[in-house]
């Protein structure tokens, strides 16, 4: 089975690029001939950058190269700021570009907000009647088109989580970063942008601090290009007028797969307070790594939270504070929250098993003969 992907790709620094690299070594490793078509700084094996976020033939690019590659589905992972101007909508163009070649395609969605923007519906509504699947990662999504476009049309949306690596964590993380060894260490890290929250959790240190003098805050990121720079400042002068900042830790600048791992490795609870998400590749992470979280109560993060038991999910601003002093406080529990991580990783969302399930989705669309007579086909 060849399979071509479109996706930004690493080394861009990119939650999506990131996804795509780890699903791809997963499908590899069950002998899918994978081809991925990115942005213009993608690279690595059959990695063919050709095009930018800009440009206006963005579709024919994108198109024109992976046809070289007589893929048998092609699978594109949308997000509306990847695909140019107007919300992405050249991701339109070429969902049909292949469609009318007769090649399947299968859309994945990273972004469905609870309340779709009427920009983002009219994207969605396209995507749907012309991909031939359609995959989201959280069940909430599916209700959620299923409200926005009818049943008939998502009939062929499929959920398949987001997934997640098997792997033990850093050892020695704090010793490496130079954070001091003996003291609870609670986690921000990710962009800066106002939907993280962030500031929320500078705002409330002081009151975990009194209850917990061991603890300091460690914030890792960076605003991504120039987006969101006011919000960034804001979130440093927060940290720098902190009646206890000389216990808070700023990790920035670039944060390779290396450093990222060990960061979350150094972890004693990480904490997610967004305002909205619609999956989130952080938590993904965590949940890799075994680390105890603490989440607001989007939908989104209350699902996952459920099925896994790897956290505690907070439905207003003095939830944090008890939750965050409780798992740092409770070793038995910390531990329970770890394993369930592990648990629900090893059995539910490794990229083994999210491999296995896009490869059936592939085989559904796949224009095999349903002849009466022998046909081999070869992998």
């Amino acid at each position: 089975m060849r399979v071509g992907f479109i996706s930004t790709f690493p080394p861009i620094e990119c939650g999506i690029a990131t996804y795509t690299q780890y699903l791809t070594e997963a499908l590899r490793k069950k002998y899918a001939d994978v081809y991925i078509v990115s942005h213009k700084g993608g690279a690595g094996p059959q990695v063919f950058p050709c095009f930018d976020y800009e440009d206006g033939d963005l579709a024919d690019k994108a198109f024109s190269m992976m046809m070289r590659f007589t893929p048998d589905v092609v699978h594109i992972q949308h997000e509306f700021g990847l695909f140019g101007k107007n919300f992405g909508v050249s991701v339109i163009p070429l969902i049909m570009n292949f469609r009318l070649t007769g090649i399947p395609v299968v859309t994945t969605l990273h972004t469905v907000y609870r309340e779709i923007p009427e920009s983002h519906g009219i994207i969605l509504h396209s995507i749907l009647l012309n991909s031939n699947r359609v995959i989201v990662h959280e069940e909430y999504q599916l209700r959620t088109l299923q409200e926005g476009f009818g049943i008939d049309l998502t009939r062929k949306v499929r959920v398949v989580p987001h997934g997640a690596r098997e792997l033990e964590p850093v050892p020695e993380a704090k010793v490496r970063l130079g954070l001091p060894p003996d003291k609870k260490m609670i986690l921000l890290i990710g962009y800066f942008r106002p939907s993280k929250n962030f500031e929320l959790i500078v705002d409330l240190f002081p009151d975990i601090l009194e209850r917990l003098p061991g603890a300091i805050l460690v914030i890792a990121g960076k605003t991504r290009g120039k987006e969101f720079i006011e919000y960034r400042n804001l979130l440093y002068k927060r940290i720098e007028s902190s009646s206890v900042r000389d216990h808070i830790y700023l990790i920035r600048g670039q944060l390779s797969q290396n450093i990222f791992d060990t960061i979350i490795s150094s972890a004693d609870v990480v904490v997610l307070p967004y305002k909205t998400t619609s999956q989130s590749g952080i938590l993904a992470h965590c949940l890799a790594f075994g680390k105890p979280v603490v989440t607001s109560g989007t939908e989104g993060m209350k699902g996952i939270m459920e099925r896994s038991g790897a956290g505690l999910v907070c439905m207003d601003d003095s939830d944090f504070v008890e939750n965050i002093v409780k798992i740092l406080s409770d070793p038995g529990l910390a531990q329970r929250l770890c394993e369930n991580a592990e648990t629900y990783v090893k059995n539910r969302i490794s990229w083994n098993i999210v491999a296995d399930k896009h490869l059936k989705i592939y085989s559904e669309i796949m224009d095999i003969p349903r002849l009466k007579f022998h046909v081999i086909c070869i992998d």
